[in-house]
């Protein structure tokens, strides 16, 4: 299996056109239950090409954007590179490099399930600040609401490299109640849908970490289906993919 750290290397350019950001309601949530403010300063892990991390920064705050995979942070630092409060640090889950108790907020955005999740809470507990929260953002795409959605789904099980190895799917309630254990977490989902013609449609699909590339056997294959599938499925030179944006949020207990 690919090093999780170096699985989007080259797939920034379709993940910055094609991958969706998040809505305002994460930040509204954040406000109601965990009294998120504009002076909170926010370590986004894994924060990639700095999706998540503009949400907070439109907000107001000031974020520590940290990533391993270099390619993705200086995507991150381009788009990012006009608005106040942004700093990019070369850096990981398990190790970030930032100070012991020093953030109000930690967030990672569809990101938590390539964590080594032990060494992440140890990590995460140590930069936060005491009583401070942490949220783990997924944007989750629907696999059965409509049969686009259904045929697509199934199309990855064919095709993709690893698709049921590393989908975030197989993080559960289970392991979101033992990364937080003994504290409470609590969850909110926020409906969302991007729209696709053809090419947008294969830009999505090869932003993802498990889409075959051009070199390997499945490549072509794979976008012959997805010519089909769309030619199946669309609707005004469209399809929809809709999403869950799910948000688990709690405090790490610093108990034994």
């Amino acid at each position: 299996m690919i090093d999780s750290t170096q699985r989007f290397s080259k797939r920034v350019g379709n993940y910055v056109k094609h991958r969706p950001g998040y809505p305002q309601a994460v930040i509204e949530l954040l406000v109601a239950e965990c009294g998120l403010t504009n002076e909170a300063l926010i370590a986004d892990i894994g924060s990639g090409t700095g999706l998540l991390s503009q949400l907070f920064l439109n907000n107001g705050n000031c974020v520590l954007g940290v990533e391993p995979n270099r390619e993705m942070r200086e995507a991150g630092e381009r788009l990012l590179a006009s608005v106040p409060g942004f700093t990019s640090i070369d850096g990981t889950a398990e190790a970030t490099t930032l100070a012991t108790s020093s953030v109000d907020f930690v967030t990672a955005g569809q990101a938590f399930h390539w964590f080594d999740r032990a060494r992440a809470r140890v990590e995460f507990a140590r930069i936060l600040k005491p009583q401070s929260w942490v949220a783990l953002v997924w944007n989750e795409r629907r696999t059965a609401t409509s049969p686009f959605l259904a045929d697509y789904d199934q199309l990855l099980t064919t095709y993709g490299n690893d698709y049921a190895q590393v989908s975030h799917k197989l993080i559960d309630p289970g392991i979101i109640d033992s990364f937080f254990a003994p504290s409470a977490w609590n969850v909110q989902k926020f409906e969302s849908v991007q729209m696709f013609d053809l090419e947008g449609l294969k830009g999505r699909l090869l932003s993802s970490s498990y889409a075959p590339e051009p070199d390997q056997p499945n490549y072509q294959p794979m976008l012959e289906a997805l010519a089909a599938l769309f030619a199946a499925h669309q609707r005004d030179g469209r399809v929809a993919f809709e999403y869950d944006t799910t948000v688990y949020y709690g405090r790490l207990s610093t108990e034994d």
